[in-house]
């Protein structure tokens, strides 16, 4: 990729990280293109499978819905879950270490763009035992 290709980065066009649960495709980010202040990418949920509840230490996360329909869960300060109904549109706001999950209940495809700030938290996931690489373009 040139220095301009960096700048403009479909899902389709980098390694993805494959797990049991779906598939997150890193678009922005120090690998990627040399972000410094976040990361984030494309986030592929099939039908009744979702990521279960985990925090990323020191990192704020926003994710927004592209399309499909989901339950979000995120905990409040004193650690209560917190379960909507979200689909299309919507943005979930994690807040700095906080436990979240999502599942998607549909029966579509789920899509989802996150972003982790600051950049790093996407990188623990390789250590999770289901993890594969998925080439570019599959």
């Amino acid at each position: 990729m040139t220095a301009a290709d960096k700048m403009f980065v479909y899902p389709k066009d980098v390694d993805a990280f494959g797990f049991d649960w779906g598939r997150l495709a890193l678009t922005v980010g120090p690998e990627v293109n040399a972000a410094r202040q976040f990361s984030g990418g494309v986030v592929d949920l099939p039908p009744g499978k979702g990521h279960t509840r985990h925090n990323h230490p020191g990192a704020e996360e926003i994710i927004f819905i592209i399309s499909g329909t989901g339950e979000q869960m995120v905990e409040d300060d004193q650690g209560n879950p917190i379960v909507r109904e979200v689909t299309t549109g919507c943005t979930v706001f994690v807040p700095e270490s906080r436990f979240h999950s999502t599942l998607n209940t549909g029966d579509e495809p789920m899509k989802i763009f996150v972003v982790y700030s600051p950049a790093g938290p996407e990188l623990a996931l390789r250590e999770l035992p289901d993890f594969r690489v998925i080439p570019a373009g599959q």
